[in-house]
């Protein structure tokens, strides 16, 4: 019990040389800062645009050309285009994002990657207060009502699906592909975390339940938590704090 208090006190210490950490990358860390800032930038040059009502027009054009001509009650393709939509979206729903972390909770426990799952849970959590905030400190109207295939009953800005998704799958995905010891794994969680986070973000648009500037602030702010949470856990794993998960024999 001595050996892992002791153990928890380096992780959290470690945390606070972090800025040094910062200073002394070269490389994919400091690239991945600046997406972190041109992120953060773009968000809040997007929400002043919104607040200011720069953004309506724009906004109001993309969801009429996604709606038939003949009944704007429905958005264009297929039936079953209209029905993969919706399921689609329910993959950033709250609901289906908590199963999906404490899968991968449940599976780091088994791994006895402690660290790693203290990692996601405060990644995880802290994104979904983050969202959450945000929404309502904004309290955007949605888009009307008569273009929403989905129930809601939050704010619009920034979309929660947009940014939950980009949170926890790309979270997820960063700090997976940090605990994996295969390059193929790596880019395994990569891709299919920008993959699920693109497909939920487009959906909300279709399904007429956001504006596109709702999603692409969404977005935004979810990138930039998760590619923060990779430094940290990039950083903590050099320090050792944090330790790859051992592939079975």
């Amino acid at each position: 019990m001595k050996n892992i208090d002791m153990r928890y006190f380096q992780f959290f210490y470690s945390l606070l040389s972090l800025p040094r950490f910062f200073l002394q990358q070269e490389g994919i860390v400091l690239a991945a800062v600046f997406v972190v800032v041109v992120s953060l930038w773009g968000f809040v040059e997007l929400a002043d645009e919104v607040l200011e009502g720069n953004t309506q027009a724009f906004d109001l054009q993309v969801l009429h050309q996604l709606r038939r001509a003949d009944d704007f009650t429905r958005p264009i393709g297929p039936s079953w285009l209209i029905e993969a939509g919706q399921e689609i979206t329910a993959l950033g729903g709250l609901a289906v994002l908590t199963l999906v972390v404490l899968a991968v909770v449940g599976y780091l426990l088994r791994q006895r990657a402690f660290e790693a799952m203290w990692l996601i849970l405060v990644a995880t959590l802290g994104g979904t207060l983050l969202s959450f905030t945000l929404k309502s400190f904004f309290g955007r109207e949605r888009p009307d009502v008569m273009l929403h295939l989905d129930t809601v009953h939050s704010p619009s800005f920034p979309s929660g699906h947009a940014m939950l998704s980009a949170v926890v799958y790309l979270t997820l995905g960063a700090l997976l592909a940090q605990v994996v010891p295969r390059r193929a794994d790596k880019m395994y969680f990569i891709i299919v975390a920008f993959v699920l986070t693109l497909l939920i973000g487009l959906s909300r648009v279709y399904l007429g339940v956001h504006y596109p500037t709702d999603v692409l602030a969404g977005w935004s702010v979810g990138l930039a938590w998760a590619l923060v949470c990779w430094v940290v856990a990039r950083y903590l794993r050099r320090r050792g704090m944090v330790d790859a998960v051992q592939e079975n024999a």
